[in-house]
C-alpha cells in the first residue's frame, strides 16, 4: 500500500512474472518492433543474397566450360595446383602464424578473442572466398591458363569447405573443457568486472544459483539502452537459468536527465519499486524531468514526499557513483555495457555503438539537486567529468 492508501499497481508483462510462451511471444514482438523496416528487410534477405544470389553471380561470371579435358590438364597444371595449395594451406597457416606472432610480440596483450582451434578454422574458411580470386585470375592469365586458374579457384572453395568441416568435426568430440579451450580460448583472461554482483546492494532478477549472470550498465536516457530492453526481456523469458543485474552508468554530458533518473530509480528501490520504476523510465525516455519523475512515483503508489526528499538531498547519489566507478575498469566505449559471468568467471564484454565513453566522475561538493529545489525548472545533471 502506498502512503495515500492506494495499492501498488501491477505491471503486466514485466520481467518479474513467470516466463512462459505468452511472455516469449511478447518479447519477440517487442524486439521486432524495435528494429527499423530497413533492418528487418536486410535481416530477411541476408541468407538469400549471401548463400544464393552472390555465388550464382560469381559462378555465372566465371565463364568456363568444365569438361574432362580441362580437368585432366588442371590436375597437372602448376597454376591450378599453386592456387589450390595457397588457398587451402597458405591461408590457414598465415592466419594462425600471424595471430601467434602478434600474441608473442605483445606478450599476451593482443591475443585472439577465441581459441586457437577457432583461429585455425577461420583460416581454413578464408579459402572459400572466390569472387575476388576470379577477378584477379582474369587480370593475370589468358587462354588455357585462365581456365586452369579458374578451375583452381573453384577447387579451392570445395577443399576449404571440406577441411573446415573436418576441423570442427575433430574438435566436437573433445572433452568439454578442452573443446571450450579450443573454441573460446582462456576465458580466465577476460576478467573485466571490477565489482562482483551482490544481492545486498545490486538490483537482480533471476535465481541466485543461476548458471550465468548478465551485468548491464545502462543510462535511462540512452536510446540504445531502451532498444536493448526487449532483448533483455527475451533473454530472461527464454533462459530461466540466467541472472540479470542492472547498474547505472549515466552520461551526464550527453544525457542531461540521466543522472537524476538513476537517482529516481534508487529512490524507488528504497520503497521496493525499483523494477516498476525501471520499466517506466526506459519506456518514457523523452520525459525524465523532475515533474515527470515525481508523477511516476505517484503513479506507482510510492510515498511521494519521501521520494522527493531523497532526490532533493541526493541520498542515493553515492550508489550511482559506485556503479559508475565499477564500470570504468571494463573500458567499454558505449552503452548499454554488458558482462556475462559463469561459475565466477566474467565473460567478454558486449557493447552497442552510439554513446561516448564514460569517465569516472568526481564527487560533487553539493549533493542537493537544483532541479528538485525549483520543482519545474529543468536543470542538466551536475555530474562533472574529469
Amino acid at each position: 500500500m502506498g502512503r495515500r492508501g492506494r495499492p501498488h499497481r501491477r505491471h503486466p508483462g514485466r520481467l518479474g512474472e513467470q516466463p512462459g510462451p505468452a511472455r516469449a511471444r511478447s518479447a519477440l514482438s517487442g524486439l521486432h518492433s524495435s528494429l527499423s523496416a530497413n533492418a528487418r528487410l536486410q535481416h530477411a534477405l541476408h541468407p538469400w543474397t549471401t548463400y544464393l544470389i552472390v555465388p550464382l553471380f560469381a559462378l555465372a561470371n566465371a565463364g568456363i566450360r568444365i569438361d574432362s579435358g580441362l580437368l585432366h590438364s588442371s590436375v597437372t597444371s602448376p597454376v591450378t595446383l599453386g592456387i589450390v595449395l595457397s588457398c587451402t594451406l597458405d591461408k590457414p597457416l598465415g592466419v594462425l602464424a600471424g595471430s601467434w606472432a602478434v600474441d608473442r610480440v605483445s606478450r599476451g596483450r593482443l591475443r585472439p578473442s577465441v581459441g586457437w582451434g577457432a583461429v585455425l578454422g577461420s583460416g581454413t574458411l578464408a579459402g572459400v572466398g572466390f569472387t575476388v580470386s576470379l577477378l584477379i585470375a582474369t587480370l593475370a592469365f589468358t587462354g588455357p591458363q585462365l581456365d586452369q586458374a579458374k578451375t583452381g579457384v573453384l577447387s579451392a572453395v570445395a577443399v576449404s569447405t571440406a577441411s573446415s568441416w573436418l576441423l570442427y568435426r575433430l574438435i566436437a568430440p573433445l572433452p568439454g573443457p578442452r573443446r571450450r579451450q579450443a573454441l573460446l580460448g582462456d576465458t580466465g583472461q577476460l576478467l573485466d568486472l571490477d565489482e562482483p554482483a551482490d544481492a545486498s546492494r545490486d538490483h537482480i532478477r533471476g535465481p541466485a544459483d543461476a548458471l550465468s549472470t548478465v551485468v548491464e550498465y545502462g543510462d535511462f536516457e540512452c536510446p540504445h539502452c531502451g532498444a536493448a530492453e526487449p532483448v533483455t526481456r527475451e533473454l530472461l523469458t527464454t533462459h530461466p537459468q540466467v541472472r540479470y543485474v542492472r547498474r547505472h552508468l549515466p552520461l551526464g554530458g550527453v544525457h542531461p536527465h540521466a543522472g537524476l533518473a538513476a537517482e529516481a530509480a534508487e529512490a524507488a528501490a528504497a520503497q521496493g519499486a525499483f523494477w516498476p520504476m525501471h520499466a517506466l523510465l526506459l519506456g518514457r525516455q523523452d520525459h525524465l524531468d523532475i515533474s515527470n519523475l515525481i508523477a511516476y512515483a505517484d503513479e506507482l503508489g510510492l510515498d511521494v514526499q519521501r521520494f522527493e526528499r531523497d532526490l532533493r538531498d541526493r541520498v542515493h547519489r553515492p550508489t550511482v557513483e559506485r556503479h559508475m566507478a565499477s564500470a570504468e575498469p571494463t573500458r567499454s566505449p558505449a552503452h548499454p555495457r554488458s558482462s556475462s559471468t559463469a561459475s565466477g568467471t566474467v565473460g567478454p564484454t558486449t557493447t552497442w555503438p552510439g554513446s561516448p565513453r564514460s569517465r569516472r566522475p568526481r564527487t560533487p561538493k553539493d549533493r542537493r539537486c537544483p532541479a528538485v529545489l525549483s520543482r519545474m525548472r529543468r536543470q542538466p545533471d551536475r555530474t562533472r567529468r574529469p
